[in-house]
């Protein structure tokens, strides 16, 4: 497939797909990696479509079965965004509570490893690994998370 058709393609039916996705998924990341895919999937298929019809429907086949894939997704069913979860969490003592928004609070990198390894029980290697970084990175991420944590607290309890 040349550029140009590929561009064709994107510019004809891109806005069908990436709403597809959208009506199905709620959410514009989501729908914005179920174009990019379909589209992917377009480019490296081989076969002549019979009509544009039938192109157009084959692409929103693809759209439909990657958004069910990922609505079928157990990480998807089972997760819930880092920023909602301060408003769901239940904890037995208020202390827990203001310590997990304080968590909350931090940077992503910083909040991620702390979730990850205090919250979840996952070892350095392992948040590594998910986090796509070294080990010893997510080492500092958690010392400099912790030492933020600890003057937030300071802060908070002078007041």
């Amino acid at each position: 497939m040349t550029d140009e058709q590929f561009q064709r393609i994107v510019e004809q039916y891109g806005d069908t797909i990436f709403r597809l996705a959208y009506s199905y998924l709620k959410n514009r990341a989501d729908a914005e990696d179920v174009m990019q895919e379909t589209l992917l999937k377009r480019c490296l298929e081989s076969k002549p479509f019979a009509s544009p019809e039938h192109e157009k429907h084959w692409l929103l086949r693809v759209a439909s079965n990657e958004c069910k894939h990922i609505l079928r997704s157990p990480w998807r069913r089972r997760t819930n965004p880092l920023e909602d979860t301060s408003e769901i969490a239940v904890f037995d003592e208020p202390a827990q509570s203001e310590l997990f928004c304080h968590v909350m609070s931090l940077p992503p990198k910083y909040r991620a490893a702390i979730y990850l390894h205090y919250y979840e029980g996952y070892p350095v290697q392992d948040i590594a690994e998910l986090m796509h970084s070294k080990p010893s990175t997510v080492q500092t991420w958690l010392m400099r998370a912790r030492g933020r944590l600890l003057t937030k607290l300071q802060e908070a309890e002078s007041q």
